[in-house]
């Protein structure tokens, strides 16, 4: 034989049937419109993977972009001193702690953080990784510590020790802190208000100044200098700031990225990441001006992306594996699937210790959309199983028929007794469509342990907790125990475990699911 056989499998056939129409071709050459039509379906591709897996990314450059138009500048500190309330569009917040939000800019240098003390805080560069706790979870373990963040392309000389460093990929950094007041007497937020103003610094570093030894000038190891005086920074009210800090859901997603990738090194960004987005126009250093033709594909791209997202970002796929408990229930967790970076779950904890999960090797896509669709920052503090640290999340998006939560009716949540929260524990409510606190003449639209800003919950005589969310208050429900609902508005809510206690990992106590009261 003088030919090698071909198998048909390697070979594109004339005609190929596919959604987008029949592709022709003559020998595996495109013909006609085929190659037009692939054209755009690609860019259409690239379109809609470029929303969905850079929302991270796209939400911060937001928040920023927020807090510059309001005049809070890099390295001022917006600081909600009576929580933060439903007039901020802020992917869901909370209502129970006192927020203290920044951006460091590392362009000109490092910067020393001074941290104040028992707080629950995370840096995260401008693509929303992880760079560092502080606080109770932190290398300080709520002590209060000294933190050097260092830029990329740094090259300076650097301390021999007395900080903890840590290293950002990006120029600008997210700073957020939550500082909690169940340990003031009536849950009174102004003392953990003055700590924070009177113990966080923020300042440049100053080389060869404290941690950089004597010895290390002598020996020509380093500079020598005087230390820095540490600098508090300006303190910019924050509750009932009515700005947007969320990002937009159709073409402007992709200007907004655009001017991320414009503001920040090319080595910043994740190559295979870049590439998606660089198909479509948006290059470092490049000008982003989409024709007519690649706008219309953006436009329809942006729309289903957007829609896609939603669709996990409420849960809506029971395949993902997101449900927290077996069996049919509402409430879910997208991070226990991946992690914090999104690619195996947290770690088991046992007698014996750590127990990690086996590396996958692969990022899960959908958990990331989840969660940067209706949330901000991530610290591996958010999902880790550890008792009496940090604070555990539940999402329920539908009540016990598996029916969208609709403003205008009446739905009864029971919560059994021992709720395993050993610090405090809150039930919140956000709008469907702006993932932020339900705007209701009820300005914080919550309900919890808590005296403050609202009423404590009342337990009943079983020592249960049972959660009204209704337009009006229901004949004798106590305040604490009533959350209002907006009748043109759908609604979610997450329920909030600060020091979360041991039944809430092992599943023995589960809440209740959302009754439709009649």
């Amino acid at each position: 034989a003088t030919r090698t056989p071909v198998p048909t499998a390697i070979t594109t056939p004339s005609s190929v049937k596919a959604g987008i129409g029949a592709l022709e071709f003559t020998d595996g050459y495109p013909k006609g419109e085929t190659a037009e039509k692939l054209r755009d379906h690609l860019d259409y591709l690239h379109g809609v993977e470029t929303l969905m897996n850079t929302i991270q990314g796209v939400s911060v450059f937001a928040i920023r972009k927020a807090f510059l138009e309001a005049g809070i500048e890099d390295g001022d500190v917006a600081i909600f001193s009576e929580l933060m309330d439903s007039r901020t569009l802020a992917l869901t917040a909370n209502a129970d702690t006192v927020y203290f939000w920044t951006f460091l800019d590392l362009s000109q240098g490092p910067l020393v953080l001074e941290t104040p003390t028992d707080t629950l805080g995370l840096l995260d560069d401008m693509w929303f990784r992880w760079i560092s706790d502080f606080g109770l979870p932190g290398a300080d373990r709520g002590q209060g510590g000294k933190y050097l963040v260092v830029g990329p392309g740094h090259d300076g000389p650097l301390p021999e020790g007395g900080y903890y460093a840590r290293h950002s990929r990006t120029n600008h950094v997210l700073l957020v802190g939550r500082a909690f007041i169940n340990e003031n007497p009536g849950d009174d937020p102004a003392p953990t208000v003055a700590r924070i103003k009177q113990e966080l610094k923020i300042y440049p570093y100053a080389a060869g100044g404290l941690g950089s030894s004597i010895g290390a000038y002598l020996t020509g190891k380093g500079p020598l200098g005087q230390p820095a005086a540490p600098t508090s920074p300006r303190f910019v009210e924050g509750t009932g700031l009515a700005i947007n800090t969320i990002a937009p859901n159709d073409f402007g997603h992709y200007e907004m990225l655009d001017a991320l990738v414009q503001l920040e090194p090319a080595e910043a960004l994740d190559v295979e990441l870049a590439g998606q987005f660089a198909a479509i126009g948006i290059v470092k250093d490049e000008k982003f001006a989409p024709g007519e033709r690649l706008r219309k594909i953006l436009d329809e791209a942006a729309a289903v992306g957007n829609a896609a997202s939603r669709t996990l970002g409420v849960g809506a796929h029971p395949n993902e594996g997101f449900r927290y408990y077996d069996g049919e229930t509402a409430w879910f967790n997208g991070l226990f699937v991946g992690g914090f970076e999104f690619t195996n779950p947290p770690p088991e904890i046992t007698p014996d210790g750590i127990k990690p999960y086996p590396n996958k090797g692969a990022r899960r896509l959908h958990s990331r959309t989840w969660m940067f669709y209706i949330a901000t920052c991530i610290t591996p503090a958010m999902c880790m199983r550890l008792t009496g640290v940090g604070s555990q999340y539940l999402q329920a998006s539908v009540d016990a028929d598996g029916e969208p939560f609709d403003g205008a009716k009446t739905y009864r949540l029971s919560l059994p007794k021992d709720i395993p929260a050993a610090r405090f524990w809150s039930i919140n409510l956000y709008d469907n469509q702006t993932r932020s606190l339900l705007q209701t003449p009820q300005l914080y639209p919550r309900a919890g342990s808590q005296e403050y800003p609202s009423p404590a919950a009342t337990a009943e005589a079983d020592g249960s907790t049972v959660i009204y969310c209704s337009p009006t208050r229901p004949d004798d429900v106590p305040p604490g125990n009533w959350i209002q609902t907006d009748p043109e508005r759908g609604w979610f809510t997450l329920l909030r475990l600060y020091s979360p206690l041991q039944p809430f990992f092992d599943k023995t106590w589960r809440p209740g699911e959302f009754e439709l009261v009649s």
